[in-house]
């Protein structure tokens, strides 16, 4: 029986991309969980938003979350709800340009 592809979501491909252009730190976790090991690492480093932070959590597994100026996100939730956020607003790209008024003769 042939499987079907998983499909994928433009709105959460346009949030990716738009997650490419902000920085990125990678740590590892340690003793910590993830997120308090990003909350820790973002205290220690003064890190300002937006960023992308790459925990490793062991050998196979890696979280990723976003620290935004509402605080610190799920990068996968970001990626489906990047309109929510302001500071990734700057970095979209400009699909819809408003283009110079179009001059209309009169009849």
């Amino acid at each position: 029986m042939a499987r079907r592809r998983k499909r994928k979501s433009r709105r959460r491909q346009e949030g990716r991309r738009i997650l490419e252009h902000v920085p990125q730190y990678s740590l590892e976790s340690g003793e910590d969980k993830p997120v308090t090991a990003a909350r820790k690492f973002i205290q220690a480093e003064g890190i300002l938003p937006p960023a992308l932070l790459l925990v490793k959590r062991n050998e196979h597994t890696t979280d990723r979350y976003f620290w935004a100026e509402k605080g610190l996100f799920g990068a996968q939730y970001v990626e489906e709800n990047h309109f929510l956020f302001p500071s990734l607003k700057v970095l979209e790209s400009p699909s819809t340009t408003p283009s110079e008024p179009v001059a209309v003769a009169a009849r």
